[in-house]
């Protein structure tokens, strides 16, 4: 359940604003999700900025401390509010064949290349560089990250480019699970997303895997010993 509004920390600029050393300076930040899913992409989102960008939307925040319906509220003004925003993903074929840290970086430079300029630096939410590693299959079509990469635990919460990719990303995959929900409802991916909530792992025991599951996962929880 989302967190309380009194005890929500909102994002700011500041980080982001402190490492532009010229007007020209563009900083994006980046978030995944879906990365915990069954079933699937994974996806990344990343949100462009300048120094003398607006304020962000009022209310934007870590997706997760969203509730559906302020995460719809929000993605167009922060789409809006961002210098350019763009998405990328792995797929879970991406995903069984290379693994889900090679999956995030196709992912990520998915969107770097579909995001039309170059940051500078770039933000990484997360405690670990996977947008460099690990290494690049020779499948790869995207734009290899050559910008100055910070990896910062929670930026999602702290800085509000990384959290207006999170809200971007998050609404983005929940609209393409409720799409695919459509095609095989018994997995009830319009409410779980994807994720192992129980009517979903209950169904792959029943029905078996679709070509949306990460088939190299352990998708019902059970041993094979």
């Amino acid at each position: 359940m989302p967190k309380s509004s009194s005890a929500r920390i909102y994002p700011t600029c500041d980080l982001e604003r402190s490492l532009c050393t010229t007007d020209r300076t563009v900083v994006a930040g980046v978030d995944e999700v879906g990365r915990g899913a069954l079933a699937g992409p994974v996806m990344v989102g990343i949100v462009a900025m300048m120094r003398t960008c607006a304020e962000p939307p009022s209310g934007l925040a870590d997706s997760k401390l969203l509730t559906a319906h302020q995460r719809e509220a929000l993605v167009e003004p922060a789409r809006q509010w961002a210098m350019a925003w763009a998405t990328g993903i792995g797929t879970p074929q991406e995903i069984d064949e290379y693994g889900i840290l090679v999956g995030l970086r196709l992912a990520g430079e998915r969107a770097l290349a579909a995001l039309g300029v170059v940051p500078d630096v770039v933000i990484l939410d997360g405690n670990y560089n996977w947008l460099i590693r690990p290494q690049r299959p020779s499948v790869a079509d995207g734009l290899v990250c050559t910008s100055r990469i910070i990896v910062q635990k929670k930026a999602d919460r702290d800085c509000s480019s990384v959290a207006a990719a999170s809200v971007i990303a998050k609404v983005e995959r929940d609209a393409m699970m409720r799409a695919l929900h459509a095609e095989h409802p018994v997995f009830e991916w319009a409410s779980n997303k994807g994720y192992g909530a129980r009517v979903h792992m209950d169904a792959i025991n029943e029905h078996g895997p679709t070509r949306h599951h990460r088939i190299s996962w352990n998708l019902t929880g059970k041993s094979d010993r």
